[in-house]
């Protein structure tokens, strides 16, 4: 199994791409492997169904160059703070060996996504205890920062994704059981631009650090660089 450089969790396929797809497509151009882990397979969303939304999350990673996407099947509103859920994940980050690790932030409208987060913290600091289910090796993520979702916060430091700014459309693209109002379908914040809300709130990004598309990020420590790269990235 091939440690990742960086792993991206979400709570639903589709909220790693709301919040970093164009980061992804970056550092996996650049050459680092990249995964995205999901807890959940959607099966409460409004539109799509499992199967669908299953293979939409395969074709927006490969759009992305994501050399791994792991479902964890989690029950979709279930993500509560329990151990068996803590253990899934740190099994997870245990067995890719990530650098870096992502989690939507904890401020956001919808509570899996705080949810997620608060999960991802608590593993990614049990993954690294050497008596925490000792069966499997200790690993200790070097960074956990968080991206934005459907709120817009200011950032602790944003990623340059002007280059990747079309392949993060096409991997939003790629969803369309959730931004298109199919012919059967019911009307959502998703269906309703929701896209182009995501690629303004990108602009806003570029233009504060001076580039033309940006995608913003908090962390809780201080960043650290290294070689010009991300923090934790070696």
């Amino acid at each position: 199994m091939s440690d990742l450089h960086i792993l991206a969790f979400g709570a639903h396929a589709d909220d790693v791409e709301i919040g970093m797809a164009g980061t992804i497509a970056k550092y996996a151009r650049l050459g680092y492997k990249v995964g995205i882990c999901d807890l959940t397979e959607a099966e409460l969303s409004s539109n799509g169904t499992v199967e669908g939304r299953r293979y939409e999350a395969e074709e927006a990673a490969h759009i992305l160059g994501a050399v791994q996407r792991i479902n964890l099947h989690m029950p979709d509103r279930g993500l509560y703070m329990q151990e068996e859920r803590i253990w899934k994940l740190v099994e997870v980050i245990r067995l890719y060996k990530p650098q870096l690790v992502f989690a939507p932030y904890w401020e956001d409208r919808h509570p899996d996504h705080a949810n997620c987060a608060h999960l991802v913290e608590e593993a990614v600091f049990s993954a690294g205890i050497r008596k925490y289910m000792p069966e499997r090796d200790a690993h200790r993520v070097q960074a956990l920062h968080y991206y934005m979702i459907n709120g817009f916060h200011q950032p602790s430091f944003c990623v340059d994704i002007s280059e990747e700014r079309d392949k993060k459309i096409r991997s939003l693209q790629a969803y369309k059981s959730q931004f298109v109002k199919g012919e059967n379908g019911v009307s959502t914040p998703l269906t309703e631009g929701y896209i182009e809300t995501v690629v303004a709130r990108d602009t806003l990004f570029g233009k504060e650090v001076g580039t033309k598309y940006a995608e913003g990020f908090i962390s809780k420590k201080p960043l650290l660089i290294r070689h010009g790269l991300l923090g934790g990235i070696e």
